[in-house]
């Protein structure tokens, strides 16, 4: 029995000598694709719950006729948005193609080699297709309360399958920009700028609502109907920015995700509180809805550059982003946009400022590291091309659906609510008195 198990030990000790070491290495390779594919997968689902944040901030910020309208809104973004991206958007970001766009792999077919990827091809999709709703979804915000729900539905599909993937493949697939040089890690510009400026399109087609501004040019609040449920959107979207930027990784053996989980929540800490403080000297009073969306600001900035600057860099683009809140919006209410919940200042404003500041703040080629202002014009370049191309295609698409099948609800709609002219239903109906009756009429 002895022999046997020196027999044993020394075949053993062979295979370890032999060949062990590469059937050990390549179990650890296979291993490590594993890890990498299970933590894309989760920080694609993380992502998708950054839906239900932006549905809950946008009917937070908006009235409570209108909140069904919201909601579907932003399912339909995610919905026909995945249909949309799986059959052209993702080809057109991600395929083989040439600076501008990508020219194969429609329905996610062939083997897309060229990415280099060492996870399968389908997780990478996933992760890219919650990004894409995401830019989809921004403009739901700005245009709320007073949009044809079919035209909306055009306008989603239109961003998702060819604006949005456009933006994409110039940095992430490959592009101009890309081969430029331009940093943009996790989309401040490709993801929420894209969403800021095609929202800022929208809302000037749109007009503001009914009420909005007085006969001498003055604006009227039009407070939202429930500040909780903004709050919790907040913190939803907080807590999905935690896929959204370590998530771009794409690998879990990647230590820099911890560092960039906290380059991200110091920014969104620092955003919030000073909101908090100009809002605070500048009304008198510290403002919740504006800190909540410096909050958002602080994420929206840092996405560019999260795994490129230092902790006190990414505090202080946070801070800077939270400070220009309180501008910007006064700016663009000023000049008569719009906006009900702030989207073109928190995705568009920051999404270009945190940009340009990677130029300032990136640990490799920032100007405050000693790397000249070369990077800084490449990131302006990006954000200003992005900006032309995203606002004027939008512009477009915007008027074009406004003179077919329409994108301005009647006033009559308006002032009713979208929920029940749109969707024949309300999201209160107990706190509806006329509900029941207005219902039976117009299913009559």
């Amino acid at each position: 029995m002895r022999q046997w198990l020196y027999l044993f030990a020394w075949l053993g000790l062979m295979w370890v000598w032999h060949g062990g070491s590469a059937g050990a290495e390549e179990s650890i390779a296979s291993l490590s694709v594993a890890v990498n594919t299970v933590w894309v997968l989760l920080a694609a689902f993380l992502v998708f719950l950054m839906q239900a944040g932006f549905a809950m901030v946008e009917a937070g910020f908006t009235r409570a006729k209108n909140a069904g309208n919201i909601i579907m809104k932003n399912v339909m973004d995610f919905s026909a948005g995945t249909i949309v991206y799986w059959v052209v958007g993702f080809a057109f970001m991600f395929g083989a193609g040439n600076g501008l766009i990508g020219l194969d792999g429609f329905f996610v077919s062939g083997t897309f080699d060229h990415l280099g990827l060492d996870i399968p091809v389908y997780a990478f999709w996933i992760f890219q297709a919650v990004f894409a709703a995401t830019a989809a979804t921004i403009v739901s915000g700005a245009m709320a309360e007073r949009t044809n729900f079919s035209g909306y539905l055009l306008y989603s599909i239109v961003i998702t399958g060819f604006i949005y993937p456009v933006v994409g493949h110039w940095t992430w697939g490959g592009g101009w920009l890309d081969q430029m040089g331009f940093v943009d890690f996790a989309g401040s510009t490709v993801v929420h700028s894209v969403g800021g400026w095609a929202a800022l399109a929208g809302a000037i087609v749109l007009g503001p609502r009914i009420g909005k501004y007085n006969a001498d040019g003055s604006p009227n609040a039009i407070p939202g109907h429930n500040l909780l449920m903004a709050s919790l959107g907040v913190f939803i979207l907080w807590f999905g920015w935690f896929g959204f930027n370590p998530g771009s990784t794409l690998a879990a053996t990647d230590p820099s995700i911890a560092s960039i989980a906290v380059t991200t929540n110091l920014s969104a800490a620092a955003g919030a509180v000073l909101t908090m403080a100009v809002s605070w000297v500048k009304y008198g009073k510290p403002d919740v809805t504006m800190t909540l969306n410096g909050a958002l600001g602080g994420l929206v900035a840092i996405t560019a550059g999260a795994a490129d600057v230092s902790l006190a860099g990414a505090a202080a683009m946070g801070a800077l982003a939270g400070m220009l809140i309180i501008f910007s919006v006064a700016f663009i209410d000023r000049i008569h946009v719009d906006d009900p919940v702030g989207a073109v200042t928190v995705h568009g404003v920051c999404g270009a400022l945190g940009t340009l500041l990677v130029g300032v703040f990136a640990l490799e080629g920032g100007v405050l590291y000693g790397g000249g202002l070369s990077l800084l014009a490449v990131q302006a370049v990006g954000v200003v091309s992005v900006g032309a191309w995203t606002f004027s295609l939008a512009f477009v698409l915007f008027h074009a659906i406004q003179r077919t099948v329409g994108l301005r609800v009647t006033e009559e709609e308006e002032l009713e609510g979208l929920d029940l002219t749109e969707h024949g239903s309300v999201s209160y109906p107990d706190f509806v008195p006329l509900y029941g009756k207005s219902f039976k009429v117009r299913r009559s």
